[in-house]
């Protein structure tokens, strides 16, 4: 049997109208940081691993100007390590870490699990390796680490047993990955990321403003829509009502 914790990984604060382009300029929206412990019978995976630690007393030393855009509000011990020592886990204890994508809010805490392989799309290292990358929000001192990286460029099925698959939901990034999640009891969970931050981009369609391509955006979109159609649970990237609503932390799905 698999179980799914979810834990934070920090909590950001934006401009609304980056997610909902029709928001008033000026109207802030606070972001929670999801990540997701999946204890599989071969390993634990961690999908996403949130903000690094020391962005929550000094953002412009990590981030530079990126601090200024995505401010993060959260407590000192807001992040996936210390969210892991509360449930019993240490780093090494994880297998492999799943990136969705190449932000800093996705893979801030990587360099922590020096013992798991990473897995992420082809494209989004790629882009993440491009000479002019930092202007897209792929900085070196998250995403490029020393652990093993395997690469995928389709759907992948991680344990060949359908209890955990990658999906590539391309748009926000040019390597934007979700995972469908099937739980015993719990039943599916689509983790989508910021391929859908919020649920208002689902249910009107709405491209954020930092989307990479709209247009594989939309159509990632329609295939998510689909997948919840067919029963799956939508975990979206930063949706504040569906993080208070879920279990967090030593509380999990099964």
């Amino acid at each position: 049997m698999m179980k799914m914790h979810v834990l934070s990984g920090g909590r950001l604060r934006m401009k609304k109208s980056v997610y909902v382009p029709d928001a008033d300029r000026q109207e802030t929206i606070e972001l929670p940081v999801s990540c997701f412990l999946l204890r599989h019978p071969q390993g634990n995976v961690l999908f996403d691993t949130g903000c690094h630690p020391s962005v929550s007393h000094d953002a412009e030393a990590r981030w530079g100007a990126m601090a200024r855009a995505m401010v993060p509000i959260s407590g000192p011990r807001e992040n996936v390590v210390d969210g892991l020592q509360a449930i019993g886990l240490l780093p090494q204890d994880i297998d492999v870490v799943v990136n969705s994508h190449f932000h800093s809010d996705h893979c801030g805490c990587n360099e922590f699990f020096k013992k798991a392989t990473v897995v992420c799309h082809a494209r989004e290292l790629e882009a993440a390796r491009k000479e002019d990358a930092v202007k897209s929000g792929f900085l070196p001192v998250d995403w490029d680490q020393p652990m093993p990286v395997e690469t995928i460029d389709g759907q992948r099925d991680l344990f060949n047993d359908g209890r955990i698959v990658l999906v590539p939901v391309p748009g926000h990034t040019a390597g934007m990955t979700g995972a469908l999640v099937n739980l015993d009891k719990s039943g599916a969970f689509f983790l989508a990321s910021d391929a859908v931050a919020l649920r208002s981009n689902l249910e009107r369609e709405l491209n954020p403003r930092n989307t990479w391509d709209p247009e594989q955006s939309t159509r990632s979109m329609q295939e998510i829509r689909r997948i919840e159609t067919g029963g799956a649970t939508v975990v979206f990237g930063h949706d504040d009502q569906q993080w208070r609503e879920m279990k967090k932390g030593a509380d999990f799905y099964d």
